[in-house]
């Protein structure tokens, strides 16, 4: 194995009960690549992030970050180790503003306890100066993702886009390395997903972030992707660059023939 790569996941296997979600699954992704696992639903992909971040522990294999070996820890860890995650199903707390909820995901570096801090006046003391370069981060993250108008407001009042935006804040707010993102265009408009397409790109550019992303909107995974991985029932098809996996002969008829660029 080659110890300067990036991210590896080698030979990988998940079951649950009889069913194997993941067979055998080896792929790698170069650093400040952004990188997309594609397939039809059932296939596996949101089975890989788990495994990834801790959630699920796989009975074979090997997650590599970095040359340090991710099986084995738990989610906490994996974070702490530089790997971020947003959700299918926003984790958002409604009743806590924008700036409150980005400023959750600091807690990798926080020594105070958060829930002693959030929303607490100031005080004199080593936990305040350490809140206050904890804002100083979120302002900068807010700044970065134009989310000063929604900055005070309760998150539940916030439009779905929006939304989508604070849970991807909240995931910067940990100074990842990589970045993991689970079908970030989900539920968002046509213009809502070309804002996002032009977000995940500069965090690429602009940030450095390594950015993994599962996505079910071809003309995004199309447009946004240096390689692309397509799975079906936990196995790999193909892998290569998006013009070689979209006219794959495999992945279009794991896909029933549709027509990939558009209608997915």
């Amino acid at each position: 194995m080659n110890k300067h790569t990036f991210f590896e996941v080698v030979q990988l296997n998940k079951s649950f009960g009889g069913l194997k979600a993941v067979n055998q699954l080896h792929f790698d992704v170069k650093e400040k690549e952004i990188f997309s696992i594609i397939g039809p639903n059932g296939a596996g992909k949101s089975t890989v992030f788990n495994c990834i971040n801790g959630l699920y522990q796989p009975e074979e294999g090997q997650i590599k970050f970095k040359g340090e070996e991710l099986i084995g820890k738990r989610p906490d860890q994996i974070a702490q180790a530089g790997i971020a995650r947003t959700f299918q199903n926003l984790e958002l707390f409604a009743h806590m503003t924008t700036l409150d909820n980005i400023l959750l995901g600091r807690h990798k570096s926080m020594k105070a306890s958060i829930l002693a801090t959030v929303g607490l006046s100031f005080k004199r003391s080593k936990a305040a100066k350490e809140e206050l370069e904890h804002r100083r981060k979120v302002e900068e993250i807010i700044d970065f993702l134009e989310l000063e108008a929604a900055r005070d407001q309760f998150v539940s009042n916030l439009p779905y886009g929006k939304q989508k935006l604070v849970e991807l804040g909240r995931a910067l707010a940990l100074e990842p390395d990589l970045l993991l993102l689970d079908e970030p265009a989900a539920g968002l408009t046509q213009e809502e997903r070309e804002d996002m397409i032009f977000w995940i790109k500069d965090i690429r550019d602009l940030l450095g972030i390594t950015v993994i992303l599962i996505e079910h909107n071809m003309q995004m995974v199309q447009n946004i992707s240096d390689r692309i991985l397509a799975i079906n029932f936990g196995t790999q098809i193909t892998i290569g660059t998006p013009e070689e996996v979209l006219n794959h002969p495999e992945v279009i008829k794991a896909y029933l023939g549709e027509d990939l660029p558009s209608t997915l």
